[in-house]
């Protein structure tokens, strides 16, 4: 099978890389050669645009910031595409914009999955991502082996739209999941007890969870280097909170932490990891960041 792979930043590179380690045969295009460089020296193919990138594939994953740029792509895809083309979007945008995306692929003979990703940087260098996906079971097999060299647990949710519906179930319980815990570990310091010790002592209760493990630990080595940036989180929010005035829904844990997101943006946080939650709580409770 020949993959293309379009969008080649923080977590597409390492996709685009575990897919040659699996012996694909990849064609990637990017707009800046350093964004290239590593993955073609591992053994992809560079080409001159993104339709020659699908003329030459029998899948084309994407891996962009938000609809509009995913749009831009497929419709490129598009142009090169020979029949039976699978475009298989890995970036997170609103479930209705996938839809649609999909709708005006398929009057052009492409099949797309909608295929959102969890795991961050480190699972995607690590090859162990979770994968949501919607759209048609015949294209979902058909690029399922790729999907298997990219993540450890992948997931056909539904139609198109259900992978994107999936993942915003998981930015609500990992944003609110995040915001708790640096609530708490806040809450510890502030009360003068070493949240090291918190932290040790909840991962044995209920409280356990893997962001207390994982992201919980970050935060007390102050670790805030990005594996997902803050501000994609709040885009992520963004989305769910759109969805939720689409349907008519009350999601007031979802809707608080989408407001802590926007003011750890507003702090100039943007560009640290989500984990930098710690530190707006310390700023809003008067401590140094």
């Amino acid at each position: 099978m020949n993959i293309g792979f379009i969008g080649l930043g923080l977590m597409g590179r390492p996709m685009a890389l575990n897919l040659r380690k699996a012996g694909f045969a990849v064609g990637v295009w990017a707009r800046r050669e350093a964004s290239l460089a590593p993955v073609v020296a591992a053994g992809a193919v560079a080409r001159g645009s993104i339709a020659e990138v699908a003329a030459a594939a029998d899948v084309v994953f994407s891996c962009v910031p938000d609809a509009p740029q995913v749009a831009e792509v497929a419709q490129a895809v598009a142009d090169g595409a020979r029949p039976g083309l699978v475009f298989a979007d890995m970036s997170t945008i609103a479930p209705a914009a996938a839809r649609d995306i999909a709708a005006q692929l398929k009057a052009r003979g492409v099949s797309m999955l909608d295929a959102p990703v969890s795991g961050g940087e480190v699972g995607a260098i690590a090859g162990t991502l979770t994968i949501m996906v919607g759209g048609d079971q015949a294209a979902f097999d058909t690029a399922l082996p790729a999907f298997q060299a990219m993540g450890k647990s992948v997931t056909r949710v539904g139609e198109s739209g259900a992978g994107q519906v999936a993942k915003a179930c998981n930015q609500i319980a990992t944003g609110v999941g995040v915001a708790a815990v640096a609530e708490a570990l806040n809450f510890a310091q502030m009360s003068g007890v070493d949240p090291a010790r918190v932290r040790e002592a909840l991962l044995g209760g209920f409280a356990n969870s893997r962001i207390l493990d994982n992201h919980g630990q970050r935060m007390i080595d102050r670790n805030f280097t990005p594996g997902f940036k803050a501000w994609m989180h709040q885009k992520d929010l963004r989305i769910v909170m759109e969805e939720a005035h689409r349907h008519g829904l009350a999601l007031p844990a979802a809707a608080a932490t989408a407001q802590l997101f926007n003011a750890l943006i507003g702090a100039g946080m943007g560009e640290d990891d989500s984990v930098a939650m710690l530190k707006l709580f310390e700023v809003m409770c008067g401590a140094a960041a």
